[in-house]
């Protein structure tokens, strides 16, 4: 039996494939409680960064508090957290159902069951969250919501007849989704007179309060005035103030068992404050909360200013990113190409494309980003074994005795009309296929195993384009294996550019080096000099172009005379031009960072 001052309380969040409508949802959810006025209404009213609204993705999660008076006539709070679809944020999706008691599994109704929907239904259930069903966008043309609701079932056990129907765009049926919510979701399972416990599962650095942290509260309760503990760190700090989420940040006079909320103490050392860490009375002793497991990067890229004045300003910056988003690690490095920076750690290649977009957005820093790699392992001839993440640190192949790189097992859904194409796909990539399964007549469900190197960089963008858009794809880590990985160098007039440097399987290399060399000669802008650009395995050159040099017809004023006139000035220009190429360096601008990502693999 749950205690009365709980019994009232629901916290959920809505989970969904990219594009199944949860933000538009949860603005119909705002309406229908009265949380967003008329003249405070637009399109993803909760998704608040600009980035959010262009790219029409949720990159954070979202809380919002709302009170919902219910058909048997009692008034309820519910917490509601919107939280990302691709799956370069399931992190952030994980953190939000760890805050919550039940989920609402959002499928579009011409799309049917994604991948991502399946793995946050298994991340739903992992937890031991109420999974409340149903159908978004049933009011297009081309809906289908027998069938879904048939895939549904057959994917996840929801019996047919539990699973709502819903337009989010119109508002049909979200009166029911909410009903549903405050029935089949339990209440709280807290003791409010308890001993203080309260699990942080996310936090941002505001410069004039110091970090706020987003809290769920288990046991007990908060005030200002009270002096509160960090587990991990072992800190003490007065709270100051503690609320909940509106559309603003909405002080009350407590936080108690059950609620979700924010907590400022004023606390400056952005290190003291951990995403899922414990909140405990200053003086007691406490057992921890369960926190989370910790995220492990999946592809590694360096940051580096392009004015080295600006180091500082992005190594502070980077410190209050990563309380914002516990996903991203980071580490200094130095590069002879582009001075002093940082070896970052991200979830995918959207989450990369995202930090850098911020940082260049928020903190007003122009960044230059190095190719993304992955974790290497690499056994030396001694025995011993290093971890590579970034090509400048590969041994020289002489002390190689094996390379083992990551793979992922990812699983596609598609409609069975693409499954040649994408097979083909895989293939191209090194995959080796696991298993076809057909979850209907015209869906499939298709399962590789694939080396994580080969899908950080376009995988997801071939994906679509061989399938119109029809296939989804997630993935998850699957051990290393041991593969014939090579350094890949850049070389501009024989010297190395260790930024331009990657590490590709030796039947790529070829092919990869030859396109990378005809896309840094239209990069790169024409010297005094010609350049000879590169590309290496060790002292091996596996390919070339020549950027010819920028020249002035010194023989125009010549006319009539003898032939040794000419060459006499050809000869003069000809010495001028080597001498600059002793001591000339070549620039090499940002775009040729980035054509590496567009190298055909």
């Amino acid at each position: 039996m749950s205690d009365p001052r709980t019994a009232r309380i629901r916290n959920f969040c809505v989970v969904a494939h990219i594009d199944h409508g949860k933000s538009t949802l949860a603005d119909r959810l705002l309406e229908l409680t009265g949380t967003v006025g008329p003249g405070q209404m637009v399109e993803q009213v909760l998704d608040d960064m600009d980035l959010e609204r262009e790219k029409g993705i949720t990159i954070k999660a979202h809380p919002i508090h709302m009170f919902h008076r219910a058909r048997d006539g009692e008034t309820y709070e519910l917490h509601l957290i919107d939280t990302p679809g691709h799956v370069d944020f399931t992190y952030e999706v994980s953190r939000s159902l760890s805050a919550c008691e039940g989920a609402v599994l959002l499928v579009d109704a011409s799309q049917g069951v994604e991948a991502q929907t399946l793995s946050n239904y298994y991340l739903a259930t992992e937890q031991k969250l109420a999974v409340v069903a149903a159908i978004n966008k049933v009011d297009l043309p081309n809906a289908r919501p027998d069938e879904v609701a048939h895939e549904i079932e057959l994917l996840t056990g929801i019996r047919e007849g539990e699973i709502l129907r819903v337009s989010a765009r119109t508002g049909a049926g979200v009166e029911e989704l909410l009903e549903a919510v405050v029935r089949r979701v339990p209440p709280p399972a807290g003791r409010p007179d308890a001993p203080l416990r309260a699990l942080i599962f996310d936090s941002e650095f505001n410069p004039y309060r110091g970090v706020v942290a987003t809290v769920r509260v288990v046991d007990g309760q908060v005030r200002p005035g009270d002096t509160i503990r960090f587990l991990s760190t072992g800190k003490e700090y007065q709270v100051t103030e503690v609320g909940r989420f509106r559309l603003e940040l909405e002080p009350t006079d407590a936080l108690g068992a059950g609620q979700v909320g924010y907590l400022v103490a004023g606390v400056k050392t952005i290190a003291d404050v951990k995403v899922g860490d414990t909140v405990a009375p200053a003086g007691t002793e406490c057992v921890p909360l369960p926190g989370f497991r910790e995220v492990k990067p999946m592809v590694f890229s360096g940051l580096y200013p392009v004015d080295s004045e600006h180091y500082q300003a992005l190594k502070d910056a980077l410190a209050k990113f990563e309380l914002n988003d516990a996903a991203l690690t980071y580490q200094p490095e130095s590069s002879l190409a582009l001075g002093f920076g940082f070896r970052c750690g991200f979830l995918g290649l959207l989450h990369m494309e995202i930090v850098q977009e911020r940082l260049r957005r928020e903190y007003h820093l122009n960044l230059i980003a190095t190719t993304p790699s992955v974790e290497y392992r690499v056994r030396l001839t001694d025995g011993s074994l290093r971890v590579v993440d970034n090509p400048s640190e590969m041994p020289p192949a002489a002390r190689i005795e094996s390379v083992e790189e990551p793979f992922v097992r990812a699983h596609v859904l598609l409609p069975a009309e693409y499954l040649g194409n994408v097979m083909t796909l895989c293939q191209d990539r090194r995959g080796v296929f696991v298993a076809l399964d057909y979850l209907e007549a015209r869906r499939a469900r298709l399962t590789y195993r694939l080396p994580l190197a080969e899908i950080v960089l376009d995988f997801y963008d071939r994906l679509k384009s061989l399938s119109r858009g029809y296939a989804s794809l997630d993935y998850e880590f699957d051990g290393y294996r041991e593969s014939d990985m090579v350094k890949l160098d850049l070389l501009l007039n024989g010297d190395p550019v260790d930024a331009l440097s990657a590490i590709v399987h030796r039947e790529k290399a070829y092919e990869w080096g030859r396109e990378l060399c005809v896309k840094l000669k239209e990069l790169i802008p024409k010297q005094m000099y010609a350049v000879a650009i590169q590309a290496a395995i060790g002292s091996k050159v596996i390919a070339r172009e020549t950027l010819g040099a920028l020249r002035k017809n010194v023989t125009a004023k010549c006319y009539g005379g003898d032939i040794t006139r000419k060459r006499k000035l050809l000869e003069k220009q000809r010495e001028g031009k080597r001498r600059m190429k002793q001591i000339g360096t070549v620039e090499v601008p940002q775009d040729a960072f980035l054509a590496i990502l567009k190298v055909e693999r």
